[in-house]
Formats: structure tokens, C-alpha cells, sequence
């Protein structure tokens, strides 16, 4: 499990469901889910086809509310929010989009620099030189800045967003499939990536995944949502020796095999891993 850092002063829990219920008209997606987040972690949360995945995302980020129970991010109760409220919490988490989310007519630069031209009172320069900041910090070099969307490879289109929901400070994370659509190499600078951002400011990072490499290389606690609950939560070493049906799956297969392989040979190296 990767090392975490000394954790900030505040609430240990940042993020809690209980008894989530989601329903779209007759279909039942969640039906009394029970989540909890702690400070600094790398949680994820996996799931088959039409498990609600995507669903409880958009409940976490207040775009969709459940029909029932209760959700907490940051210690704010999203129920019954107000928009002040919630204009406020959301500027206190970030978020990937599983596309990348970023405006076409706009250069690299400009859409990492939109959230503090929208949210703050900073002059050009100085979101202009934040955002160049945030630029470098997810890899990407200063020629890219003055690119348009279109123009980059998938893995620099998932940097580039990832640089626009890191440049307000989030304190919360929120990874939907950072992975997908990546070749192996671009996949693996992701892993790195999102363990030197947990390791240097001590972000709490939620994710929507079903990369294999990521949730052995990179999380500390996964979520298996199955059946409308979660089933489980703890490591991926823990989940694998768990005998229920609904998660055995995510560990059967020649994929799944080799993913745990090599982090378990990884695991025995402490040199290989990020310091």
C-alpha cells in the first residue's frame, strides 16, 4: 500500500454516503450504498457495467442528488444545499472528467487558468503564471500551453485537465477513469502522477476505475459497488482473498493475474517505487 504522508490538521472522514438510494423512474441503481473517505487516502471505487458508478460520482460532485440518505463532503451536508453553499464546496474540490472536459476554443493554458478567472479576483499575470505552474506540476512542458485540445495526445489531454482541477487548491480530488483510452506507457505516467500529487500536498483522491495496474499500484482502500450496496472495502491484497462472487471478477483472468503479480513483486522492491 503506498505510503501516505502526515496528514493535515482537520477531520479525519472528508467524504461520507449513508444509505444512499438512486432510482431513475422504475430502475433501482443504488439501493442504501455506505461509503466513508479518509483524509489523504487514494479511495476507489470499481464496479461492473451499470453498477452506478458514474451515478454515485455525480452525487459526490452535487450534480445529481439521491432520493434518499445522506452525503457529507468536507464536512458539508449536501442536502438541501444552498447554491452559495454549494459554489463554495466546489471550489474546494477538483475534478477529471473522464474525456477531459476541456473547452475546444480555448488554448491549454486558458482552460487551466478558467477556474480562477471565474472564481477569484486575480489580474491576467498572475493566472497566467498559476496556470503555467500547474502546467509543469502534472508534467507537461511550457510549449504546451499555447495548444488547443485538439491538438495533444491523450495522455497530455488528461494532464492538461488534470492541471485545471488542481489549480484552485483542492483539498478533494475526483478522478473519473483517468486511465481510459491510454496506451500502457501514458497510463503509467498517470499512476506516477497521481501518487507525487497525494505525496506532496497531501490531496485526498477519489476515483472511478477499472484499470487494474492503477487500483494495485496506487490505491490504499477500494469500494466494490455491486448490487445496489458497496460489498466491500479495503485493499486490493484484502479484496483478492475475499470469496464473494460479486467481487472475485475484478481478480480472475490473466489481466487481473498479472496486475497482482507485479505489484506483489513490487512490493518487494521498496527502490522501485516512487520516494
Amino acid at each position: 500500500m503506498p505510503n501516505q504522508p502526515n496528514q493535515p490538521a482537520g477531520p479525519e472522514t472528508v467524504l461520507e454516503m449513508h444509505q444512499v438510494v438512486t432510482r431513475f423512474g422504475t430502475h433501482l441503481v443504488h439501493s442504501g450504498v455506505d461509503l466513508e473517505v479518509r483524509r489523504s487516502e487514494i479511495m476507489a471505487v470499481i464496479g461492473g457495467s451499470g453498477s452506478g458508478k458514474s451515478t454515485l460520482l455525480r452525487e459526490m460532485i452535487l450534480l445529481q442528488m439521491p432520493d434518499e440518505g445522506h452525503i457529507k463532503v468536507l464536512g458539508v451536508d449536501l442536502a438541501n444545499i444552498t447554491d452559495a453553499a454549494a459554489l463554495a464546496l466546489r471550489q474546494r474540490f477538483g475534478v477529471l472528467f473522464q474525456h477531459g472536459g476541456l473547452f475546444g476554443a480555448l488554448t491549454v493554458l486558458e482552460n487551466i487558468g478558467l477556474p480562477l478567472r471565474e472564481h477569484t479576483q486575480k489580474n491576467n499575470q498572475d493566472i497566467d503564471a498559476i496556470a503555467a505552474k500547474k502546467l509543469a506540476e502534472v508534467g507537461l512542458e511550457e510549449a504546451v500551453a499555447s495548444q488547443y485540445p485538439s491538438e495533444l495526445s491523450g495522455g497530455m489531454l488528461k494532464r492538461a485537465a488534470l492541471a485545471r482541477a488542481l489549480v484552485l487548491g483542492p483539498e478533494l480530488l475526483f478522478l473519473d477513469e483517468p486511465t481510459a483510452g491510454l496506451d500502457p506507457q501514458s497510463a503509467a505516467g498517470i499512476d506516477t502522477l497521481v501518487l507525487a500529487l497525494r505525496r506532496q500536498s497531501g490531496l485526498t483522491i477519489v476515483m472511478i476505475t477499472h484499470d487494474l495496474d492503477l487500483l494495485w499500484q496506487v490505491t490504499d482502500r477500494v469500494a466494490v459497488l455491486a448490487d445496489g450496496k458497496v460489498q466491500a472495502v479495503g485493499t486490493m491484497a484484502e479484496l483478492a482473498k475475499m470469496d464473494n462472487p460479486t467481487i472475485q471478477p475484478f481478480f480472475d483472468g490473466p489481466r487481473a493475474r498479472s496486475a497482482q503479480a507485479q505489484a506483489t513483486s513490487q512490493s518487494k522492491e521498496p527502490s522501485s517505487k516512487p520516494k
